[in-house]
């Protein structure tokens, strides 16, 4: 990570049995990993920022590697989403530059995904919470596989620092019952449907 000061890193797993229906035999898995880092255009307007996104992608591997650890291997996961929180000092564009290193960075991890990586960023305060919007890693429309996860820090993002997201579950809202395409029912043509 040649241009990168990384301040902490977080791993998040969330374990849901029910959400007060019947318990599940197997508890759906939410994974999240965070990065905090000092954000390197704080306090100032820099035209040119894309050069940014190669130091981010050794980062992205990081925790998309982690996460699909964490989970259990690369074909336990079935959704996925990342996400970025600004610090007051930058701007959200600067978010934007996740898109690329930490999308493709789950998609090589777990391999063959064809679906977009989901994504939300705004610039928030310390302490400030993002909710992370979750699709299925093969076609959008999957509605059982539409989630998200709350994720933050208690002491960031400062000012001068950028929170990053990625998150992946093993599998659909524990209770899904709100009918749509179903995941058995996916083509896999152009990660839609």
């Amino acid at each position: 990570m040649s241009d990168l000061s990384l301040r902490k890193m977080l791993t998040i797993v969330e374990e849901i049995y029910h959400e007060g229906g019947p318990v599940a035999d197997t508890p759906l898995l939410r994974v999240a990993a965070i990065a905090v880092i000092c954000n390197p255009f704080s306090g100032r307007y820099e035209p040119d920022i894309q050069g940014f996104m190669d130091d981010l992608r050794p980062l992205g591997l990081q925790m998309a590697g982690n996460l699909v650890k964490v989970i259990g291997g690369a074909t336990r996961v079935q959704g996925y989403g990342k996400g970025a929180l600004i610090g007051a000092a930058g701007e959200l564009e600067h978010g934007a530059l996740w898109h690329a290193p930490g999308g493709y960075a789950m998609r090589e991890m777990i391999g063959g995904s064809k679906a977009i990586v989901p994504s939300a960023k705004k610039v928030g305060g310390v302490g400030a919470r993002l909710d992370v919007p979750i699709t299925h890693i093969n076609a959008a429309y999957v509605r059982s596989h539409f989630d998200s996860m709350e994720v933050g820090v208690n002491d960031g993002p400062r000012a001068d620092e950028m929170l990053l997201a990625l998150v992946m579950t093993s599998g659909p809202r524990i209770h899904s019952r709100s009918g749509g395409l179903e995941a058995w029912d996916i083509k896999g043509l152009d990660g839609l449907r």
